[in-house]
């Protein structure tokens, strides 16, 4: 239901505004146009779900992945059904988010652009520090020095901050009577000077064409302006993916059965080979030290005619199974194959209660830290999917965000947090302590749920587990 609403941006009433009144496509019909078969991956698209400065589950700004003539791409598209396209805290962490992606995967950026620029009353949020608003053109000079190519289309307003975007490409295309760009418009000239101009004659297409040369193509229609980025990527000599499909068997067991096997009780660990043997395929699980650690599970298998490692919890990350975990990771980073990480913490046990339970949960650590640095060093992809409860210290040693996986997605019913919340005493007579005690345990588990992560953009999305492999 979620996932419905942000596809309908800034709702029924603004999407008829753009269309009808502003005669624009939406921002959604502009990348089935632009992309082959209108097929893409959305990055975090519940992306300021809850924040405070949003009405609308959308932040304005649509990113994800697609194929345009065969070649992988980075797309990072304004909604200006949301607030005009409008620039807010959240939006500026989704498009650094999609560039930091096409840096690492060295993909071709391509910048739909209709945006009213940076929201003011949010200016110390979006604009001043190191990674705010001004790391997105930061960003588009480092790639143009690595040479990761970037277009744009101008669909719109680009005012401000927008405008810097379609200028720092390589090329940009702007759509007649629809297109402007300009770092203040009209109502700021008639301010400064008194001069009454119009938004076309200020900074539309043909002035941009014609005069300034700040776009290098002229498009009478949208539909006119993606065909000519379309033709402007044909001829960036990019390798296209290639045609031949890798041949795969599906796995044994549905994948449809996952959304069954998602674990909501956290209590206990479900066996994650349930899990695995409705991922990989044809069910082939080459495993690790099958019978050594058996709290965390390690092998090879493929998904999708992909070859990778898998390190999957199968119970509390215990002394044996962090090295094990260390010792498989090392092997797949020599061997060059990227890594899935599939996370499900169990419980943490009670604190040690005496000697030889710290000499135990000392050994414990160490051999958790040893993990955590193979982890750190493993110079392969690495993909995280938190598949049920994510705690503590696991959290760091299975890939989670602060050790910078390619991708991080979360199956809807997983949580994420430093502390299981259940592990607190009860509270009693909600009084003094106790009440504090419940408004801590109550902010923590709504702190934790995937819904808070996402929104937030800790994560690349929430999936559905039978998308999973897809995904």
């Amino acid at each position: 239901e979620l996932l419905e609403r942000v596809k309908k941006g800034g709702g029924e009433n603004a999407i008829l505004r753009h269309t009808q009144r502003n005669k624009k496509l939406f921002v959604r019909e502009r990348l089935r146009l632009l992309l082959d078969d209108g097929d893409f991956l959305e990055l975090s698209p519940l992306a300021g779900l809850d924040m405070p400065y949003g009405d609308v589950p959308a932040a304005g700004c649509l990113t994800g992945i697609g194929k345009i003539c065969g070649v992988w791409c980075v797309f990072l598209a304004s909604d200006a059904t949301v607030k005009g396209g409008t620039i807010y805290p959240i939006g500026v962490k989704k498009q650094l988010r999609a560039q930091e992606i096409a840096m690492e995967n060295r993909l071709l950026s391509v910048h739909l652009v209709d945006s009213g620029g940076a929201f003011l009353p949010l200016q110390s949020e979006l604009f001043p520090d190191k990674l705010h608003g001004g790391r997105i053109f930061y960003n588009e000079a480092i790639m143009s020095a690595m040479g990761i190519p970037q277009v744009a289309v101008v669909c719109g307003s680009c005012v401000a901050g927008g405008a810097y975007v379609p200028t720092m490409a390589e090329e940009s295309v702007i759509i007649d009577k629809i297109g402007t760009l300009f770092l203040a418009g009209p109502p700021l000239v008639k301010a400064a000077t008194g001069e009454d101009v119009s938004p076309e004659d200020l900074g539309g297409a043909r002035l941009h064409s014609q005069v300034s040369g700040c776009s290098d193509h002229f498009a009478p229609s949208e539909e006119e302006a993606y065909e000519c980025i379309r033709n402007v990527v044909s001829t960036l000599n990019c390798e296209p993916v290639p045609e031949e499909e890798r041949h795969h068997d599906s796995p044994l067991y549905s994948p449809e059965e996952l959304l069954g096997l998602a674990p909501l009780e956290y209590g206990c660990t479900l066996p994650v080979k349930l899990i695995l043997s409705r991922l990989v395929d044809g069910s082939r699980f080459q495993e690790f030290k099958a019978t050594y650690g058996t709290t965390l599970v390690t092998g090879f298998g493929h998904v999708e005619g992909h070859l990778v490692g898998i390190v999957a919890n199968n119970g509390e990350l215990a002394h044996d199974a962090a090295l094990k975990g260390t010792h498989f990771v090392q092997l797949c980073g020599q061997r060059g194959i990227p890594i899935l990480f599939l996370q499900n913490t169990a419980p943490q046990p009670a604190g040690p209660a005496s000697i030889s339970q710290a000499e135990a949960h000392s050994n414990r650590l160490k051999a958790q830290a040893s993990m955590m640095a193979a982890v750190a060093c493993a110079a392969v992809p690495k993909i995280t999917i938190v598949i049920g409860g994510c705690f503590g210290s696991d959290s760091y040693a299975m890939c989670g965000r602060s050790f910078n996986p390619n991708f991080l997605f979360l199956w809807p019913n997983a949580r994420v947090a430093l502390v299981d919340s259940r592990h607190f005493p009860t509270a009693g007579d909600c009084t003094g302590e106790d009440l504090e005690l419940k408004q801590l345990k109550a902010k923590l588990e709504e702190e934790s749920s995937a819904f808070y992560s996402s929104s937030r953009l800790w994560d690349d999305g929430i999936i559905l587990p039978q998308d999973t492999r897809k995904v």
